[in-house]
């Protein structure tokens, strides 16, 4: 049984071993260089009240973790995040994503966020399906945005809207 929990200081250093696991082999995210430790604590910091950072823990161990970032600097955009969402590979597929999932959306509605929005890797059906599972809907496709592994990447955009 996985337990979900705020995220604190000390879960920095596991949250940048999942997040650097997803650097390294997949193209979830369009970082190609590993973070170190100083870079997350920086990033941490980064995330006030209003952008929680939640962790799933099994066994007392970090196995992932979600946030909801800003997603822009303008003030108009105060009421908008981004998601990210992240299980070591381990642990992927056994449900983790889906209760990560329902605990950070839980907590952008506590602080009052209106809307969030995903930028999910086109091939990325798994989490594609997990957020259209939670009321996320396309709103659009960027084409060859990025490039990782040697190949040119769409991103789909989704956008979950609170009532």
């Amino acid at each position: 049984m996985c337990k979900i929990r705020k995220a604190t200081e000390k879960d920095i250093k596991d949250i940048t071993k999942i997040y650097n696991e997803a650097i390294v082999k997949t193209n979830a995210t369009f970082d190609t260089e590993e973070k170190t430790i100083d870079k997350m604590k920086k990033w941490f910091k980064d995330h006030s009240s209003n952008n929680p950072i939640i962790v799933s823990e099994k066994d007392r161990k970090i196995v992932g973790f979600a946030c909801l970032s800003k997603y822009s600097t303008k003030n108009a955009y105060s009421k908008t995040t981004e998601i990210s969402l992240y299980v070591k590979e381990k642990y992927q597929g056994k449900g983790i994503g889906k209760k990560l999932m329902e605990e950070i959306l839980k907590e952008g509605r506590k602080v009052g966020i209106h809307a969030v929005i995903a930028r999910i890797t086109d091939g990325n059906d798994v989490s594609i399906n997990l957020h259209e599972e939670f009321g996320f809907e396309k709103v659009g496709m960027l084409k060859e945005v990025g490039k990782k592994f040697g190949k040119l990447l769409d991103v789909h955009v989704l956008e979950k809207i609170f009532d």
